[in-house]
């Protein structure tokens, strides 16, 4: 037996490059986590997420509970780690994981623990997917004929970092890892 979770959906999505918008998206409700007061602020009054925190602040779990007292029906991965671990417990009963990254690796271990609470996911009877684009290369046409119209209206938008230089390659990678920048981090070859 399953359950159509559509309806009122609520959204964790953390990664302020992309640009859930609810009108865009059908969701009833968007939350976001980003690395600094400024990207939440970002978060909400430019992309106009509905709630947001700053994961450095305490424990994922904790912070999304507190902006979804509900739970949540759907996430978005990037992270990975306490990440997953926090959504999972938030996570409504069918709700679904699209697992699209794990940045939480790039700084450590390549194989960590996997989340403590992770039979939750048979418990709740939640979906875990591995997304990656080139799966999806079916719908390349689809996915321009919904997303150029908004961006050619600016109804959405990108945000990108530029940095200056090849010789600052290594930097501006060490900075995107780090949270320095604010969507897209681009290094713009001189000459």
């Amino acid at each position: 037996m399953s359950r159509r979770v559509d309806q009122g959906v609520r959204l964790l999505h953390q990664h302020p490059a992309q640009q859930p918008r609810r009108q865009l998206s059908g969701a009833g409700r968007i939350i976001g986590s980003a690395g600094s007061a400024a990207k939440v602020r970002h978060l909400t009054r430019e992309l106009g997420f509905d709630a947001t925190f700053d994961h450095h602040d305490g424990p994922v779990g904790e912070q999304l509970a507190r902006a979804a007292p509900d739970g949540i029906d759907v996430y978005v991965d990037n992270v990975g780690g306490g990440h997953l671990e926090g959504a999972i417990d938030v996570l409504r009963e069918y709700g679904r994981i699209a697992w699209v990254g794990a940045i939480s690796l790039h700084s450590g271990d390549r194989s960590p623990a996997a989340p403590r609470n992770l039979f939750e996911v048979v418990h709740k009877s939640l979906r875990l997917e591995g997304v990656l684009v080139r799966s999806h290369t079916n719908l390349q046409d689809e996915l321009e004929d919904f997303l150029v119209p908004h961006l050619r209206s600016g109804r959405i938008g990108t945000d990108t970092t530029v940095v200056q230089g090849f010789e600052h390659t290594v930097e501006a990678f060490r900075g995107m890892l780090k949270g320095g920048d604010l969507g897209r981090m681009l290094v713009r070859l001189d000459g």
